[in-house]
Parts: C-alpha cells; sequence; structure tokens
C-alpha cells in the first residue's frame, strides 16, 4: 500500500518480553505514556483508555468513539489535546 505525503509508516513490530516497551538507544526519555482499548462491534468502535504524565504522577482518562477508522482516530486525538494533562506535558518538554 502506498504512503501518502506526510504520513507515518510502521517499520517494525516488537514483541516485548516484560512489561516495558522496547527501548531504541538514543530515544528520548519518557514523559508520558498512553494506554488504549479499543472495541467494536462492526457498526460503531469506542476507545477508551489513560493518559499517564510519568513525570507529575497524574493520570487522566481519555475516551473517543467513532464509526469509521478515520472518525475514531479524529475523535481520539480530540480526546487527547483537550486533556490539559498533555498540554502541561508538552509545555514542560518546550520549556527545558
Amino acid at each position: 500500500m502506498p504512503q501518502k505525503p506526510g504520513s507515518t509508516l510502521l517499520t517494525h513490530v516488537v514483541r516485548a518480553a516484560t512489561d516495558r516497551l522496547a527501548e531504541t538507544p538514543g530515544d528520548p526519555p519518557v514523559v508520558a505514556r498512553l494506554i488504549v482499548e479499543i472495541r467494536s462491534d462492526g457498526s460503531r468502535t469506542v476507545a477508551r483508555g489513560a493518559l499517564d504524565d510519568v513525570l507529575g504522577g497524574e493520570k487522566v482518562a481519555v475516551e473517543a468513539r467513532g464509526t469509521t477508522p478515520a472518525a475514531l482516530a479524529a475523535s481520539l486525538i480530540r480526546s487527547m489535546f483537550s486533556a490539559p494533562l498533555l498540554a502541561r506535558v508538552i509545555a514542560r518538554r518546550l520549556l527545558k
């Protein structure tokens, strides 16, 4: 499948042997984690999860609903960026 300009391509999948995600040398430090569960019955899809501020120790819930994968992704992005936690994490990283 051809890649659209500006889109991201999954380059590899790594099976995690432990609870920690595999790290690549040179990766920046973890500042936040997003954990999402996706449920679908074929006509509607719901994504629920948590956004975890690793540095501040704060967690917030995120929820998104959509009828298509694109609608779900857009809803999830709106949910994440409306969370004050994400704004604080980004601001903290930019100020360093």
